[in-house]
C-alpha cells in the first residue's frame, strides 16, 4: 500500500476559518455518505465505526466533533472494536501508558485485518503531532490507513474520502497551529452538560510536557462566539458547561480586543437558562484575584477549582518551568478559601520528576495536607521525547517512583475520605445526570463541588436540580436520600 503524505506548515492565525472551507467539509461528508450508501446496499447494513478516545477533555470534545461528521457520512456506531468497519483512535501524548495502549491495540488490529481486509484504521490526536510517532507507524504499522493531527480535524471527511478512493495510507499532519475554527458541529456525549473550548494551545513549555508541541500556541476564541455556542447548547437542554483550555487563565491575550478570563466568566454567568459553569485547567502562575472574585460573586459558577500543583517543592517547580513557588501556590489557596469558604479543590500531582529527593516528596505531602484536596490526579513521571526533562540527569528508578507514588497516594486518599465523611447528614444541591447503569431506581449526579451523589427514587429527576441528604458517604462518592 502506497502512502500519501500531505504534511504541510500552517500559518499561525487568530482569525476564524473561511466559511468556504466548511462548505468543502460538507461536500466531502456528502461524498463519503454516498459511498457508504452503496456499500450498505451491497452488504445489507450500514458501515459501523468506533471512536476510542484517550486523554483529556479536549480530546473528548474532538471526538464529539468526529462523531457528528461520521453520523453525517452514514456510519452506525458501536463501542466494540471487533464489530467495527472503521476504527478511530483519538490519541494522547501526555502519558507514556496511553501511547503504549495505542501501539498494543494496533498490534491486535493487525491480526483482525487479515480476516477483515476491508477494515479501515485511522489515528488522530496528539500522538500524531510527533514526527517520530508518524514514522514509527508508517514503518511498523502499515495496516493503518489514515493519520491526521490536532490542527486539521475539520478536514477529516476529505482525508477519509481520499483514503477510501485511493486505498492508500493517507497522512496529513500540520506542524503548527492554524485557524481558530468556528462553526463545526458536534454530537455531545451528554445532553445535560457540555465541554466548550474557549481557547486552544499552550505557551507555558513546562519541561516535562509535550502539549505545546502537539496542540500549538495559545489562540483564544472570540467571546461572542463562545457565548453564542453556549446559548445554542442551553436551547437544546444543556444545564452545565465546562469551559476548556490548556490554561484558561491566559484566555483573551491573543484577541485583537483582549478580554480577561474573569470578564468572560461574568459574561457566561449572565446566560439565561444555564444552571452551572465550571472551568479547567487553571495554571497557578496566571490565576488572578479577579477569577476568584468571579467565583465568589457569580451564582452559576461552581465552588470548585482544579489547580494543578504538580509538586510541592519550589526547587523542582523551577526545574519544571512552572513559574511559581510552593509559597505562591499556598497563597492562592488561602485567598480562594477566604473568599469562597465552601470551595473544593482538585489538582494534578507528579511523582518521580528527574532529581526528585525525599525532601521534595515531603514538600508535596505538606501541600496536600495544607490544601486538603477533594481529589487529585496523581501520576508517575514518564519521559516524553522532545521535552527538556527527558534529557535531564538523575532520572528516578521506576521501582522508587512507584514507592513514592504509593506514599503520596495514601495521603490523598485519606483526606478525600475525611472530606466525604464531613458531608454526612448534610443536604446538598445535586444536578441529576441520569439513572445508574446497574439499578433502574438509582440516580446519580454532581454537587456544585463536583462530588458524585447517588440516591434512590421512583421518580425520574434527570436534568433537575434536587436536594439530597447525605446518609452514607464513601471515599469517592456520596450516597443519600432525596429531600422532598
Amino acid at each position: 500500500m502506497e502512502t500519501i503524505d500531505i504534511n504541510k506548515k500552517s500559518k499561525q492565525r487568530q482569525k476564524t476559518l473561511d466559511p468556504m472551507k466548511l462548505e468543502v467539509q460538507e461536500q466531502y461528508m456528502d461524498k463519503v455518505r454516498k459511498i457508504n450508501e452503496k456499500w450498505a446496499a451491497e452488504k445489507g447494513r450500514k458501515p459501523v465505526v468506533v471512536i476510542v478516545t484517550f486523554g483529556c477533555q479536549m480530546n473528548e470534545h474532538d471526538s464529539e466533533e468526529l462523531d457528528y461528521m461520521l453520523e453525517r457520512m452514514g456510519y452506525d456506531k458501536t463501542e466494540d472494536v471487533n464489530e467495527a468497519d472503521l476504527v478511530i483512535y483519538n490519541t494522547c501524548a501526555v502519558r507514556e501508558n496511553a501511547e503504549k495502549k495505542v501501539y498494543g491495540n494496533l498490534g491486535q488490529l493487525k491480526f483482525r485485518k487479515r480476516s477483515h481486509p476491508d477494515l479501515k484504521i485511522a489515528i488522530c490526536g496528539c500522538m500524531i503531532q510527533q514526527p517520530h510517532v508518524v514514522e514509527e507507524i508508517k514503518k511498523h504499522h502499515k495496516h493503518v490507513n489514515l493519520l491526521f493531527g490536532t490542527h486539521n480535524l475539520y478536514r477529516f471527511p476529505e482525508l477519509l474520502h481520499k483514503q477510501i478512493t485511493t486505498d492508500e495510507m493517507v497522512v496529513e499532519v500540520w506542524d503548527v497551529d492554524g485557524e481558530v475554527i468556528e462553526g463545526l458541529h458536534s454530537n455531545r456525549k451528554f445532553n445535560l452538560k457540555a465541554f466548550v473550548n474557549i481557547m486552544y494551545g499552550c505557551n507555558n513549555f513546562c519541561t516535562y510536557c509535550i502539549v505545546p508541541y502537539t496542540r500549538g500556541r495559545e489562540r483564544s476564541r472570540e467571546p461572542q462566539d463562545i457565548i453564542d455556542e453556549i446559548k445554542e447548547l442551553v436551547s437544546r437542554g444543556t444545564k452545565e458547561v465546562t469551559l476548556l483550555g490548556q490554561n484558561v487563565n491566559s484566555y483573551g491575550k491573543t484577541l485583537d480586543n483582549p478580554v480577561t478570563f474573569a470578564e468572560l466568566l461574568r459574561m457566561v454567568n449572565e446566560i439565561e437558562g444555564l444552571e452551572r459553569v465550571r472551568f479547567m485547567t487553571s495554571h497557578p502562575k496566571d490565576i488572578s484575584d479577579e477569577v476568584i472574585y468571579a467565583i465568589r460573586d457569580c451564582d452559576k459558577l461552581c465552588e470548585f477549582l482544579h489547580l494543578p500543583v504538580q509538586c510541592g517543592s519550589t526547587s523542582l517547580l523551577k526545574k519544571m518551568n512552572r513559574h511559581y513557588s510552593k509559597e505562591d501556590y499556598l497563597k492562592i489557596i488561602e485567598k480562594a478559601k477566604k473568599e469562597v469558604p465552601d470551595m473544593a479543590f482538585s489538582t494534578d500531582i507528579m511523582i518521580g520528576f528527574p532529581g526528585e529527593t525525599m525532601e521534595d516528596v515531603q514538600d508535596t505531602i505538606d501541600v496536600i495536607e495544607a490544601v486538603r484536596y477533594d481529589s487529585a490526579f496523581t501520576f508517575i513521571y514518564s519521559k516524553r521525547e522532545g521535552t527538556p526533562a527527558a534529557k535531564m540527569e538523575n532520572q528516578i528508578p521506576e521501582e522508587e517512583k512507584h514507592r513514592r507514588f504509593d506514599m503520596v497516594l495514601e495521603h490523598v486518599n485519606r483526606i478525600s475520605g475525611e472530606i466525604s465523611e464531613e458531608y454526612r447528614d448534610k443536604v446538598v444541591e445535586v444536578l441529576v445526570e441520569g439513572k445508574s447503569a446497574k439499578d433502574s431506581n438509582r440516580y446519580t449526579g454532581k454537587t456544585r463541588q463536583n462530588k458524585t451523589v447517588n440516591f434512590d427514587s421512583d421518580e425520574d429527576f434527570t436534568g433537575q436540580l434536587v436536594m439530597v441528604k447525605i446518609t452514607d458517604p464513601k471515599s469517592f462518592s456520596l450516597n443519600g436520600e432525596i429531600v422532598r
